[in-house]
């Protein structure tokens, strides 16, 4: 198979798949529970073609109907698991983030992109809480606020990023949010540069990071990695001249250790 991504309307594109996952993706942690109304709006289908859809991943398992409301099933971790088991590398870096959480007493996570989001895939959590939502697996962030995300997007070819730049739209999180899309590439273009990138309270006042990429001995892209700490209590100066060197140490022993 080549390695052309197939649109809505190819020939090999099948879109009852595409629309029964969208309905799976609609529910989150904001939309646990929603009704056959809600669905349809959430994912833009109209009533007909979001009751089928419902129904069909009812009869699979995937989804719990009480009464009007429907909800996801533990059955739907098995698609998440079969990602994290098809890629065992990720046992040991989780091994290597707990090191630095019990060394440096802060939290840290490798993260992939996924469209203009980054997916928390291995975290290890510091007993403090850095912002209002709970970050775990599976969390997405907006890539361009996120330290992992533009160290992420900066391993992209110059062309797949252009388009990244003219397809997103900036907002303003904190005073400290860059809304220009020059001072982005900027930013991406210095994480390219100088193999990491920080973001200082950019998408949540008080959260301040560092992120370096994070590659396989074959040289594959694993994702990036990062440190995450409250900036009242850790200085810039402490981030990159004792947080960053750390976290480039284990990037080298996950290079190292990923075959």
């Amino acid at each position: 198979m080549d390695e052309q991504i197939l649109k809505p309307g190819d020939r090999d594109y099948v879109g009852a798949l595409a629309s029964g996952l969208e309905v799976l993706q609609a529910f989150d942690a904001d939309h646990p529970h929603m009704t056959l109304s809600e669905v349809a709006a959430r994912t833009d289908m109209d009533r007909a073609k979001a009751r089928r859809f419902l129904l069909t991943l009812h009869a699979l398992g995937f989804v719990k109907r009480t009464g009007r409301q429907f909800e996801l099933t533990p059955r739907v971790l098995q698609l998440g698991y079969a990602y994290q088991a098809s890629n065992q590398y990720r046992a040991v870096i989780q091994q290597y983030l707990e090191d630095i959480t019990a060394e440096l007493g802060e939290s840290s996570s490798l993260a992939v992109l996924d469209g203009d989001d980054v997916v928390y895939v291995v975290r290890s959590a510091a007993r403090h809480r850095l912002m209002a939502i709970t970050l775990s697996v599976g969390t997405r962030l907006p890539a361009a606020y996120t330290s992992m995300g533009r160290v992420l997007l900066a391993q992209l070819p110059q062309s797949e990023l252009e388009i990244y730049i003219n397809r997103i739209q900036l907002e303003r999180h904190t005073l400290s949010s860059i809304t220009e899309k020059n001072v982005l590439r900027e930013e991406i273009d210095k994480a390219r540069n100088l193999g990491y990138a920080v973001v200082d309270q950019e998408l949540d006042l008080g959260l301040r990071s560092v992120a370096v990429p994070a590659y396989s001995a074959s040289g594959e892209l694993l994702g990036a990695l990062n440190i995450s700490t409250n900036a009242a209590r850790v200085d810039m100066d402490t981030l990159l001249n004792m947080y960053l060197p750390r976290l480039q140490i284990v990037a080298d022993q996950i290079r190292q250790a990923a075959r």
